[in-house]
This record gives C-alpha cells, sequence and structure tokens, in this order.
C-alpha cells in the first residue's frame, strides 16, 4: 500500500481582485500559511501561469516552479476543466460556453474547438515542462440534453455521439501519452463522462487508451445517488487524482435529484465544506490506501453556506487527519514463526 499525499488546494474557487487571491505568490503563501504543501492550477488564469508559453518553455516552467515553491508549497497538477469543455460543446450551449474561450472565436463553433484542442495539447507539454504526472479537465458534451430523453432516444444515437467525442480527445491522449501524464476526466453531471457506465463507453471507443483515467470527486456521486465507495473498487486502476469535496442530497415533497432550478442553497442536492456533509471521507481515504492511490488529496472547496475562507481553513487539517500512513508491516508480525517447507507440510498433516 502507498500513502496518500496532501493536504493540497485547487486554487480556481479563491483567485479574485483582492490580496492574497490575486497573484501566484500571494495565494501561494496564503496557501502554505494554512498548512497546504500543494496546489492545483487553474490554467485558464493567467495570473498563475502562461499555459502557452509554459509548453514551450521548460525555463519558463522551471522559474514558475520555483516561485511557487518558494511561497512554500508545490505544483500538484495543472487543470483545464473550461477549455476542455469546449472540446465537445452541444449548440443548445454556444452562446454561454463561448464566455470560456477567447473573443476572436467566439461565435465560430469550430474555431472554438480547435482552439480547445491545441489548448489541451499545450497542457499536455506544459505539464511534462513542469514534471507532473495527472492532469485534469472535463470531457464536454454532446449528449447531456438527451440525459433524460423525450422524445426518446432514437437507436445508435449514444453510439454516434461517443465516436464523435472519442474522435476529438483521441489526438489530446495521444500528446498526453508522448507528454508521459496522465489525463484525468472529473466525472461530472453535465458532462458526458458522468458516472461509470458513460465513462467505460468513452474507454471503449478510445481502444482504453492508457492514459485516459479519472479524477475521483465524490460530491458528483452523493447527488446522482451513485455508490461513490462501490466506484473506486470498480474504477481505482483508471483513478489518478482526487477532489476532496463534500455534498448532501436532502430530497423532499416538492424536489429531488434534478432541483427545479433553484439556487444552490434550495437543492435537495448541494455541495458543501468537507465534514459538513454525508460523504463517508474515511471509507474513501482507507479505500484509496487499500488500492495503491499515491496521488494528492486536493481540496475543491465548494460550499452555498460556509464562507471560502473558513472551508479553505478548516479543509487542510481536515485531510491531514484523514490521510493514512499505510503499515508497513502486519500488526500481529509479533506472533509470527520462522517458516520452512517442513514446517508447513507439518502444518497441514504432511
Amino acid at each position: 500500500m502507498k500513502t496518500i499525499k496532501g493536504p493540497a488546494i485547487f486554487l480556481a474557487q479563491f483567485m479574485g481582485d483582492k490580496a492574497p487571491f490575486n497573484s501566484l505568490e500571494s495565494v501561494c503563501k496564503w496557501a502554505a500559511s494554512l498548512g497546504y504543501i500543494g496546489v492545483q492550477i487553474p490554467t485558464w488564469d493567467d495570473r498563475l501561469i502562461n499555459l502557452e508559453l509554459a509548453a514551450e518553455s521548460k525555463t519558463y516552467c522551471d522559474e514558475l516552479k520555483g516561485r511557487v515553491e518558494a511561497c512554500g508549497v508545490q505544483i500538484t497538477e495543472l487543470s483545464t476543466h473550461l477549455q476542455g469543455q469546449l472540446v465537445a460543446v452541444h449548440p443548445a450551449y454556444d452562446l454561454m460556453f463561448d464566455a470560456f474561450a477567447p473573443a476572436r472565436v467566439h461565435g465560430n463553433p469550430k474555431a472554438r474547438t480547435e482552439w480547445a484542442i491545441q489548448t489541451l495539447k499545450n497542457a499536455a507539454k506544459a505539464s511534462q515542462h513542469l514534471g507532473l504526472q495527472a492532469h485534469v479537465t472535463f470531457s464536454g458534451s454532446l449528449l447531456w440534453h438527451t440525459v433524460y430523453p423525450w422524445p426518446q432516444r432514437p437507436a445508435g444515437l449514444v453510439e454516434a455521439g461517443f465516436r464523435e467525442l472519442a474522435s476529438r480527445w483521441l489526438p489530446i491522449l495521444n500528446a498526453f501519452d508522448e507528454a508521459g501524464v496522465d489525463l484525468c476526466y472529473e466525472i461530472h453531471p453535465s458532462e458526458d463522462l458522468h458516472d461509470g457506465v458513460t465513462f467505460e463507453r468513452f474507454l471503449a471507443d478510445v481502444g482504453n487508451h492508457p492514459r485516459c483515467n479519472i479524477l475521483y470527486d465524490p460530491s458528483h456521486f452523493v447527488l446522482q445517488q451513485l455508490d461513490y465507495l462501490q466506484y473506486i473498487d470498480f474504477y481505482h486502476e483508471r483513478i489518478r487524482m482526487f477532489h476532496v469535496k463534500d455534498a448532501e442530497f436532502n430530497p423532499n415533497g416538492k424536489s429531488g435529484v434534478y432541483g427545479g432550478y433553484q439556487g444552490w442553497v434550495d437543492r435537495p442536492g448541494r455541495f458543501r465544506s468537507p465534514g459538513d456533509g454525508q460523504v463517508d471521507f474515511a471509507a474513501i481515504f482507507s479505500k484509496l490506501s487499500r488500492y495503491d492511490y499515491d496521488g494528492w488529496a486536493v481540496l475543491e472547496w465548494e460550499c452555498c453556506i460556509k464562507d471560502a475562507e473558513q472551508g479553505a481553513r478548516e479543509g487542510a487539517p481536515f485531510i491531514s487527519d484523514h490521510i493514512i500512513q499505510v503499515a508497513e508491516r502486519a500488526f500481529d508480525d509479533f506472533a509470527g514463526a520462522d517458516v520452512d517447507e517442513d514446517f508447513l507440510r507439518k502444518i497441514i498433516g504432511l
């Protein structure tokens, strides 16, 4: 067994216009002051990283690493959630998702997709230059509007959608393979990869690509009413990243899984700060340790009730307290005895 690394924190939800959240050094020093030893960097925020330059220049990446480490933390992974979303966008979402892309490709879905694919390839090279092992993104979606279909889905629609999704991602997966970095999809409602079955569909269509892997975030499974512990049993070999995020599901006589178009605070399913929801993190850390997960445990803070800075302060000790320093010997070794073949044969009566 292996020991999970951490605690680390995803910076996306904390960046802003006020110090200490408005520059790389200040936010990293803030994270270190709270007890975090790693930071996960969102690549769409140019205050944190110039992704195109990072893909081109190992020197820039060495300098970036040095700046971060001088603040008392290290880079755990890069994130392209927003850019990955744009690899596959159904036309119904074009107007809303244009905001994730540069203005020059707004109103041009084909150019936006090409930009997103190249950006992901840049992320592969940047991760390689930074010496990182894994990267997180979203799959995007061509089929989400059919998730609860009426009229019924035509025969072959799902297969056609996943073939197209795979064709867009295969060149990216190959780029990550060339870089020696695992590409981890955050399995997430609104994405075509939103549960185990959809991940398996996609994995088959990309030929069981070795770089096609998973960021495990149990909060999204609570909201779907999926068994998030058994999920680890099924997919542990593909789990290469882990977000520590809590959630709760409290259905009532007016609203359930779909949420009634309500704001987060009024939905039956809502995200919470770690320890405030229903996720059994003790069981999760035990299972991941049992299956030799030795990646990072990264706080992704999202809560509709608690303040972000309180959540961050509480998150570091919460993760630290759950990390299991795995045993190097069996607890009952003291009762063992020297063993040889004759001794074994005697025990079984031979």
